[in-house]
């Protein structure tokens, strides 16, 4: 009982958090004190305790590297000119009619290619964001294309780290999963993008006013040799070169060129990648290019590094063990994969991040899947169609809080992640038919 007392507790912090907009390390940092005491009184020691949320917490050093990349890139990819002349050649060519199922449609390209979405995100999607916002159309529903497209690579490319994590965990071949993912997806995928064409159609991109489009020429220098660091992401890619390699690389020839092509010096480039890239104040596109940098990302490494100290306790001290025994008394097929629907959602809600909600996961139900003589193919794309992309709907999980943060836009995009919504329903409802043609 003290268990779901403090679940509670925690999921009304949480929730709270989002809505009075309070930083979420504070309720995180109130959620691990509810836990120690709540494990204190069922008898485990306080240093067990603590060293297993430092534990926890040094699991999070991982992913500050490429948070590194991504605040880098991000204002490099514009001091260099690579984001403006996307923009800049976007308004010009991307048909305004269907500007947010195009968003969906690149996003998915280019997360395929280098496998990751906050690369995905801070890369092609602050070109799509910067163009909607200045073309009239709302920020949350172009993000929440845009994350649905690089969740979409994230899900099923070769070179992205959850869906090696879930091959890993599960001993599964990696290819074969990618070929059951895309076969329980495509019905998905073909009803996110009419929903994206309708949303199209009803919100076209004002192309009108090419204001944007004069300042950023004014600005910049839009030659084509500026979008080298885009062209560098992706050919590499091609060679599965792996994405941080990928990214430092694309930094460099940004540096370079933001240097000896656009004018900048080398302190300011530097300064731009540590702190965020910004144009004068008086230049129009003061409010619309900018952003990014190292420090950018560092509240969002700190809430990592919490969430993951809370991930720590549980995994210490085996808190979810009794939905192992609840899953055992599922019938049916699409029963199970309804309560793993569950246990992934909880995951994502307490671990905060997509691998844990992964990692804890494929911990608490295995078990089951092998007393239901459900192979580990079956346990894997289960996992890809459910924590890995339900993960991102959850406001302070950072699989949708950093492309979020990288985009410049709230929690309002969840609505509007459509393939993320749609692809548990359809893959659930396809179960649930089987069953009763088996019935």
């Amino acid at each position: 009982m003290d268990l779901f007392i403090g679940i509670a507790a925690a999921v009304f912090l949480l929730i709270l958090s989002v809505v009075k907009n309070i930083y979420l390390v504070y309720p995180l940092i109130l959620i691990d004190l509810i836990f120690i005491g709540i494990f204190l009184r069922r008898g485990f020691k306080l240093k067990y305790l603590l060293s297993q949320a430092f534990k926890g917490g040094k699991k999070a050093f991982v992913v500050l590297q490429i948070f590194v990349l991504i605040g880098a890139i991000t204002a490099v990819w514009m001091s260099s000119g690579t984001v403006p002349a996307i923009v800049f050649y976007g308004m010009r060519l991307l048909n305004p009619y269907i500007f947010i199922f195009s968003c969906f449609v690149l996003s998915a390209f280019v997360s395929m290619l280098i496998g990751t979405s906050f690369g995905t995100a801070s890369t092609i999607g602050i070109a799509l964001i910067i163009m909607a916002r200045s073309g009239g159309i709302s920020p949350e529903l172009a993000a929440g294309a845009i994350i649905s497209g690089a969740l979409y690579g994230d899900r099923c490319s070769p070179m992205s780290s959850s869906a090696n994590l879930v091959a890993t965990l599960t001993g599964t071949d990696l290819f074969r999963n990618i070929k059951n993912m895309f076969k329980t997806a495509w019905l998905a995928t073909l009803i996110t993008l009419g929903i994206y064409m309708i949303f199209s159609v009803f919100n076209p991109l004002n192309t009108s006013d090419s204001t944007i489009v004069f300042h950023i020429a004014k600005t910049f220098r839009t030659d084509l040799l500026v979008l080298l660091p885009a062209f560098i992401i992706i050919i590499l890619s091609f060679f599965r070169v792996n994405v941080k390699l990928s990214m430092l690389v694309s930094i460099v020839a940004g540096f370079l060129i933001s240097i000896f092509f656009q004018g900048y010096s080398f302190f300011e480039v530097l300064e731009f990648s540590v702190g965020g890239f910004f144009l004068e104040k008086d230049n129009p596109l003061f409010k619309i290019i900018s952003g990014g940098g190292i420090l950018s990302m560092l509240k969002v490494a700190l809430i990592v590094f919490f969430s993951s100290t809370i991930t720590g306790l549980f995994e210490g001290t085996d808190a979810f063990s009794f939905i192992d025994k609840y899953m055992e008394r599922v019938k049916t097929r699409s029963g199970t994969l309804f309560s793993t629907i569950i246990v992934s959602i909880v995951s994502a809600v307490f671990g905060c991040t997509q691998v844990m909600a992964i990692i804890l996961t494929e911990q608490i139900v295995k078990k089951t899947y092998k007393k239901k003589n459900l192979d580990s193919y079956e346990l894997a794309v289960d996992i890809e169609n459910t924590a890995v992309v339900l993960s991102p709907l959850i406001p302070w999980n950072i699989a949708g809080l950093v492309p979020a943060t990288t985009l410049g836009v709230t929690s309002g995009f969840i609505p509007f992640a459509f393939y993320l919504l749609v692809l548990p329903v359809v893959y659930y409802l396809n179960l649930w038919k089987k069953d009763r043609n088996i019935a």
